[in-house]
């Protein structure tokens, strides 16, 4: 058996004489087992905030997206549609316009986004499938669906005909808006709500979705004018030959993004505040570990008798050193893996049983992750060999002699 290791498990398993000692190896531990337990809740917790604040990309975002490359709409001709009809690996695909607009509702004003979708549109994106939803997903010339954040604002009801959501645009074309009178500068259409969506605060009020055709005559746009085009992938395609036979359809006319690179600035938030809260428990382990170096000092003066038989014995002060050294190691390995196994439960537990809540009907969202385990033990490693690294180099003749 290796010589350091044998004296290091030793020294572990047995008690000091002197029960200060014994009292500060106790709080060293439990501090590393407390530590490595709350950094790999708070990984897991963040890692369940980040999939649950992506879950609503999956409701309003594509698989892939068509963007003019230059500008606001680009033009979709017959034989690109029959094209489009024609890629085998894509479900379904739809086309969209969308606009700034001025609602108006019973003296009540806001600034939104009107989407003009055709019939395929919730084959590529699923938005009435979100956590809340009411009334039908009926949109034609005179129905449209609103987020729960515009009919809140506006007072707006479903399927109220007598008193219908004003929408109004700019009308395209040069010159001041003071040059013309106001009915002029503006078209008009009013639309009945016939749904209401609810995803999260900044969509549910940013949309409305209202009828292609509809929403084209608005804008004063030709039936071939669009603004993008949503695509649904099958599970077996090949993305990236499929995006490749797309940019040969529309070529240097659009440009392709998927989910993440339509949500790249939340990717990066997420990211960005993930690593900001390791960065800050890894700190606090920094403090917390120096209990360790502090631990094993007091271990070796306690020792220091034990120390000087050996090195009588004809042990090196290297090896001295080394079995203290893997002494911290093991102190600091066991405590992560208590402390990551104690985390488990409480993570599987939240997972189970969902007993920490967000609102009565929303458990607080967790995901346990191998990746989250092996970040946590590999930072209670890399510092406890730091801290005995420290700790064991106090090891020398002159301690030894005393």
């Amino acid at each position: 058996m290796n010589f350091p290791l044998y004296i290091a498990k030793r020294y572990l398993r047995s008690k000091s004489s002197q029960n200060a000692v014994n009292i500060i190896n106790f709080i060293t531990f439990l501090v590393i087992v407390i530590g490595s337990a709350a950094l790999f809740i708070v990984l897991s917790g963040f890692a369940g905030l980040k999939t649950f604040s992506l879950s609503y990309t999956n409701m309003v975002d594509p698989d892939l997206k068509a963007l003019p490359l230059t500008g606001k709409l680009f033009s979709v001709s017959e034989s690109q549609d029959q094209a489009l009809q024609q890629l085998n690996g894509v479900v379904a695909y739809s086309k969209e316009i969308e606009e700034k607009v001025y609602l108006t509702h019973d003296q009540k004003a806001h600034i939104a986004y009107i989407k003009g979708i055709d019939s395929t549109f919730l084959k590529t994106t699923p938005i009435d499938s979100s956590l809340y939803f009411y009334g039908d997903w009926a949109i034609n010339g005179l129905q449209g669906v609103a987020g729960q954040g515009i009919v809140n604002l506006l007072g707006l009801s479903i399927n109220n005909f007598r008193s219908p959501l004003v929408i109004r645009v700019p009308k395209p074309g040069k010159g001041l808006l003071g040059q013309r009178l106001l009915k002029d500068s503006y078209n008009e259409t009013n639309l009945v709500i016939s749904g209401i969506y609810q995803i999260e605060e900044e969509l549910d009020r940013k949309y409305v979705f209202a009828d292609l055709p509809m929403v084209q005559a608005l804008l004063e746009k030709d039936s071939t004018q669009i603004s993008g085009i949503n695509f649904k992938f099958k599970d077996a395609a090949n993305i990236a030959d499929l995006r490749q036979q797309i940019e040969a359809i529309f070529p240097g006319q659009v440009v392709l993004k998927d989910r993440r690179e339509l949500n790249s600035t939340l990717h990066r938030m997420l990211n960005t505040e993930n690593l900001a809260t390791y960065l800050i428990f890894t700190l606090v382990l920094i403090i917390a570990l120096f209990n360790v170096v502090g631990a094993i000092i007091m271990m070796i003066l306690d020792k220091q008798q034990n120390s000087k038989t050996l090195y009588n014995l004809g042990t090196t002060i290297k090896a001295l050193r080394k079995i203290y050294f893997v002494q911290g190691i093991l102190v600091t390995g066991l405590g992560g893996l208590i402390g990551v196994f104690l985390g488990s439960l409480l993570i599987w537990s939240q997972l189970a049983f969902g007993w920490l809540k967000i609102t009565p009907s929303l458990s607080y969202p967790v995901e346990y992750s191998l990746i989250n385990v092996l970040i946590v033990l590999a930072t209670i490693i890399v510092l406890g060999i730091i801290a005995s690294l420290i700790a064991s180099s106090r090891i020398n003749k002159k301690l030894i002699a005393h």
